[in-house]
């Protein structure tokens, strides 16, 4: 991105204006960070007078106050906030203190506390408030014992918060007990038996004790049954077979075929069953997912397992099954632009009566140049991608607003002192959670050019991506380091469009970025993938420590990349997969039918890996738009997936 000089000489004044401060108020502040990462609340507490007056004192009193929330009195806390007033870290406490109130079952602290939680965005906070809206009368109970059911089920883990809420709900009738059933259902399908456990107990001790064994040893517990005339046996028998097919599928259908189960179980156990087993199935990309979901009625199905019945459904060319599945979703999901592009391509393909202007207003819903289905929306449109006129840019008056904000005044001051962690809750904090009303499209332009000019290209395009109608693509889609990227790609026979899309997914451009798992820098590269790429393409002298360089990170990243596209005959898609989740599994899941790209990349059982293929595809597509100048298609990128050829074998050393 090109920056003019008075745009520079804005951002230096900026830094100078916000960020000085006093060297030994800074140096205290990142001591006190190391000092609470240790647990040392003594050291914390002794530092905390030196950085009084600092900009970025809120999170200093964050870091004092947290480890004395247990014993500390109300009133000390109190005052704490209120010297933390309107900032992310007043928030963040709050949210730290309700969620310990509710555990201690202070309510009267709780429900002073509450309304002044402005993210209220604790799951288990909002359990709590809705239990105690409904003693008080203020909202009705069934009302807030439906609410406190959803979020709970939303849950992943085991919790307080709302399993202390139902609970209430369940002893005075306002919760149905199949709220705690469907709770250990999702729960054990998401192999997280002990929330399930959590579940079950609220109904009746004993029974979770029967479901402790059942986690353990499912088939042995449903060969021991013979009868399930109660509904707790009918439920606990239909965890089994959920939990059996986890473990073992092809046991799972064969136990679930027993005429036994069949008829003693209802129409609804049996449907979810079957859902489940089908998108076990599903994820394995195996043919006989569609025959299992057949055996059950969609509108008993989770959400998830209709989403992978209309997977498995395009896989096989199925569209009848895809348009049943997404028929039977809820309002939300089905609106999902997912599901919207997917039951436009279903009604074209099965001809049905107005189904092209049925077909055509479902792509018109959703097509713009922002997603990946919004693109193939686009596309189905006969409208190419390209990039949309950019906004009048930012005034200085706007500009001054943004940097005077406090919110982001602390951010910038946090970057400057290296606490990234803390410096992108604040930003995040500022432009996404703090107003009631959220910020216009003039406001978020300027605090996101303000991340652009001082190169926090993480905040600028997050920041930019919230605008609705002003979209400044230079913003969203950043071009740092462009000599360097495009020298590496075209060297190599790269489209600099895909490595681009690439690191803007990997790492937003941070030079810094490291994984939860161990990959680095802007392309995060894996330690044992740099050793071995930086082997095929002769760098011997290549040093561990050099991936966390710049340049070196774009040579190693970019020939690893050259080397999936060639492993996987050029294929954009299965070679951004590889990157993700390395070249075996994409070489798996190419086995079978020939697909249109789409169809491959929906079907892709990894959540994560199929949101990046996704991600990447369609940033490289913009990205194309922008360095070229000329209108693009996502779709001629993403070509059709076929199986490996007969001849070709792939490189044994690329795994």
């Amino acid at each position: 991105m090109k920056r003019s000089l008075t745009t520079i000489m804005a951002a230096l004044a900026l830094q100078g204006a916000a960020w000085a401060q006093d060297n030994g108020a800074d140096a205290a502040l990142v001591e006190m960070r190391n000092a609470f990462s240790q647990r040392d609340a003594e050291k914390v507490a002794a530092l905390l007078p030196s950085v009084r007056g600092h900009v970025l004192e809120p999170l200093a009193l964050y870091w004092a106050t947290k480890p004395q929330l247990e014993t500390a009195a109300p009133s000390s806390i109190r005052a704490n906030l209120s010297r933390m007033a309107d900032s992310y870290w007043e928030d963040r406490l709050r949210n730290d203190w309700l969620l310990l109130l509710g555990k201690n079952r202070d309510w009267a602290n709780f429900e002073a506390e509450l309304p002044r939680f402005r993210m209220n965005d604790d799951r288990q906070v909002q359990c709590y408030g809705l239990m105690l809206d409904a003693a008080a009368k203020r909202v009705p109970a069934g009302e807030a014992a439906q609410k406190t059911a959803e979020r709970w089920h939303q849950q992943r883990d085991a919790d307080d918060g709302c399993a202390t809420a139902a609970k209430a709900f369940l002893d005075s009738g306002h919760m149905p007990a199949e709220a705690a059933w469907m709770r250990a259902r999702l729960a054990m399908e998401a192999n997280k038996p002990e929330a399930a456990l959590q579940a079950i107990g609220l109904l009746n001790p004993e029974w979770a004790e029967i479901a402790k064994a059942i986690a353990k040893d499912p088939g042995a517990y449903l060969d021991d049954k013979i009868t399930a005339i109660r509904p707790r046996t009918k439920e606990l028998v239909t965890l089994a077979i959920i939990r059996l097919g986890a473990i073992d599928l092809p046991a799972a259908v064969q136990t679930l075929q027993r005429k036994r189960w069949t008829v003693q179980l209802t129409e609804e156990e049996l449907s979810w069953a079957w859902g489940s087993l089908g998108q076990r199935a599903a994820k394995s990309l195996d043919p006989e997912a569609l025959a299992f979901y057949a055996n059950g009625q969609d509108r008993f199905m989770s959400a998830d397992h209709l989403a992978w019945k209309a997977r498995a459904g395009m896989r096989a060319g199925q569209w009848r099954a895809v348009r049943n599945a997404i028929a039977a979703m809820g309002p939300a999901q089905r609106s999902e632009p997912v599901w919207v592009y997917w039951r436009a391509r279903s009604l074209q393909a099965l001809r049905l009566p107005d189904a092209p202007i049925q077909a055509q207003t479902l792509y018109a819903s959703i097509a713009s140049p922002n997603g990946f289905y919004e693109q193939l929306a686009r596309e189905e449109l006969g409208q190419a991608i390209a990039v949309p006129p950019m906004p009048e840019p930012v005034s200085a008056q706007e500009q001054r607003a943004a940097e005077n904000n406090p919110g982001i005044q602390r951010a910038l001051a946090s970057f400057r002192l290296g606490l990234r962690s803390e410096a992108v809750r604040e930003w995040h904090y500022t432009v996404a959670l703090h107003n009631e009303v959220d910020l216009s499209d003039r406001e978020l332009l300027a605090m996101a050019q303000i991340a652009c000019d001082n190169s926090l290209w993480d905040r600028c395009i997050n920041t930019s991506l919230r605008t609705q109608n002003a979209h400044n693509y230079q913003q969203r889609f950043p071009t740092p380091y462009l000599p360097q990227v495009t020298q590496r790609a075209q060297s190599i026979g790269l489209d600099p469009a895909y490595v681009y899309g690439l690191i803007r997914q990997e790492s937003r451009f941070v030079v810094s970025a490291r994984s939860g798992v161990g990959a680095s820098g802007l392309m995060q590269v894996m330690p044992a993938t740099a050793r071995w790429t930086a082997r095929k393409i002769g760098l011997t002298d290549f040093r561990p420590s050099q991936i966390n360089e710049r340049d070196t990170n774009i040579q190693i990243g970019t020939a690893y990349l050259k080397l999936a596209l060639d492993d996987f005959e050029g294929s954009m898609p299965m070679a951004a997969a590889a990157y993700n989740a390395g070249p075996g599994r994409p070489r798996k899941w190419r086995e079978g039918p020939a697909l249109a790209g789409e169809i491959w990349t929906e079907n892709i059982p990894f959540d994560e890996t199929r949101d990046y293929v996704k991600q990447v595809l369609a940033n490289t597509t913009n990205y194309a738009a922008l360095l070229t100048g000329q209108p693009q298609s996502l779709r001629a990128r993403l070509g059709v997936v076929t199986p490996a050829p007969a001849k070709s074998a792939p490189d044994p050393e690329f795994q």
